[in-house]
């Protein structure tokens, strides 16, 4: 299909959205159309069709998601892009499951735009309808709007339908079981048993017999015939946690289960038929075990269908406020009191924090702060040197360059394989910016001459860095 011919429909209740995505689509020689309502575009399309659809979720009336399912029928060959400025887990999945060609969270890069429209037109798409009911359970707390938070909420939106074996990779803290949660919740398996391990949590030698069960008197102790968790998680989902810490003997037994979808107990002689789906994770690198000979390059490959990166706190700096004010009012909700706020200086100094332990830090640092803290306004007095507050607070202005050198030498002792430069460039560049424009009140122009930049260079920088 040539892109000269292709005609492409905008439904955005924003006119400066379509406003320009008219214009980029017009110098890009593609022919657009606008509507403020999908029932108006419902209208015209009962007289022609578009090549590409672009559709906002919120709006007045009829909705964007209600839009894709009644377009399913009619139109199930047309690609649907699906833009909305509520990035969350709820819309990806909620997009992809109503047949969206791709999942576009605002604000996003222009050109990128016209390339995805380009992309769609290219492909030719079916929207099969769904067979199995949306989960009804309340979702987990996946939060988040940064880029890196937005790739997995396509991965699991784009898994909906599946049941493929995923592998989740990422540091401690930074929410696998989380999004293997997800992944289980909005899968056909749904209605069935989630069951969850931790391989490093359980002695090598009982290992086995929790995965697999055992007969009674298999061994000493064994008074009683086990159910192992492939078992319980029969029809379900089976997350296993660590998975590079299992031992060899372990590995090869996972591998034989996964491939022929039986095993047989501790002690047993029954060969038992299992349908489980396997996700498992992984904070180390599988591949380089494989290289070293600590894990099975068969195995690794079996598990390694899919792969989701869950990102460090680190890398999605703008999402700490938002993680933050979710649990604080999780921790108000434990303790029976008011949730706590935090004035600015004390966020500055949190999200300015590296959160070595993730998520799962910040969760546990404000459950302490809620407790800790007098008063209903948390304040930089208020946070522990271990979070980066009174002993950084109490360091002259130029000794931030001792704690540069301490964090240098830090990412090169953990080997993360990355420039030491491109780590440390964009957050250096955040930090400033968000100063100048905190000092200049949000004034673009005024921010940009504190950093002896243009306006132009300014917004670009805000852009690529994805601040907010």
């Amino acid at each position: 299909m040539a892109t000269t011919s292709l005609n492409v429909w905008i439904v955005d209740d924003d006119q400066s959205v379509r406003w320009v995505l008219e214009k980029a689509l017009y110098q890009a020689g593609l022919h657009t159309r606008s509507f403020d309502r999908a029932e108006h575009l419902l209208e015209a399309i009962q007289h022609t069709q578009p090549d590409v659809l672009l559709t906002d979720v919120r709006m007045p009336g009829i909705d964007g998601i209600t839009l894709m399912q009644r377009l399913a029928h009619a139109h199930p060959e047309l690609p649907i892009i699906v833009m909305t400025a509520y990035s969350d887990l709820d819309n990806a999945v909620s997009a992809y499951r109503g047949g969206a060609f791709e999942y576009l969270p605002k604000p996003f890069d222009i050109d990128d735009a016209v390339e995805l429209v380009r992309k769609a037109a290219r492909q030719e798409l079916s929207s099969p309808a769904n067979e199995y009911p949306p989960a009804d359970r309340k979702l987990p707390p996946l939060l988040g709007k940064a880029p890196a938070m937005q790739q997995v909420f396509r991965a699991i939106g784009r898994l909906s339908g599946s049941s493929m074996t995923v592998l989740i990779t990422g540091e401690s803290g930074t929410g696998k079981e989380l999004v293997a949660r997800a992944l289980h919740q909005h899968s056909p398996r749904t209605e069935k048993n989630f069951v969850a391990l931790n391989t490093a949590a359980i002695a090598p030698e009982l290992l086995e017999s929790e995965l697999f069960g055992h007969e009674r008197g298999s061994f000493t102790g064994a008074d009683a015939r086990r159910i192992g968790r492939f078992e319980q998680a029969d029809g379900g989902t089976l997350f296993l946690d660590e998975i590079g810490d299992m031992s060899p003997a372990l590995q090869t037994r996972l591998l034989r289960v996964l491939a022929e979808r039986e095993f047989f107990r501790v002690g047993g002689a029954d060969s038992i038929a299992v349908d489980v789906r396997v996700i498992a994770a992984t904070n180390q690198d599988l591949a380089l075990a494989v290289k070293e000979g600590r894990f099975r390059e068969d195995l690794f490959h079996r598990l390694n269908v899919i792969r989701i990166h869950t990102p460090p706190l680190r890398q999605r700096r703008q999402d700490i406020p938002l993680l933050l004010k979710h649990y604080f009012a999780n921790a108000a909700t434990e303790l029976n009191t008011p949730p706590k706020s935090l004035d600015s200086d004390a966020l500055d100094l949190l999200q300015a924090y590296d959160w070595p332990g993730n998520v799962r830090q910040l969760v546990n640092a404000t459950r302490r702060l809620s407790v800790t803290a007098p008063g209903g306004v948390i304040t930089a007095l208020d946070i522990d040197a271990d979070l980066g507050g009174q002993q950084s607070a109490s360091r002259h202005p130029g000794d931030w360059t001792h704690d540069l050198e301490r964090w240098a030498e830090q990412q090169l002792t953990s080997n993360r394989g990355e420039p030491l430069l491109e780590l440390a460039t964009p957050e250096f560049e955040k930090t400033l910016i968000r100063i100048a424009l905190r000092k200049a009140c949000g004034r673009r122009q005024e921010a940009a001459k504190l950093l002896g930049w243009g306006r132009n260079t300014l917004t670009r920088k805000i852009r690529l860095l994805g601040i907010e």
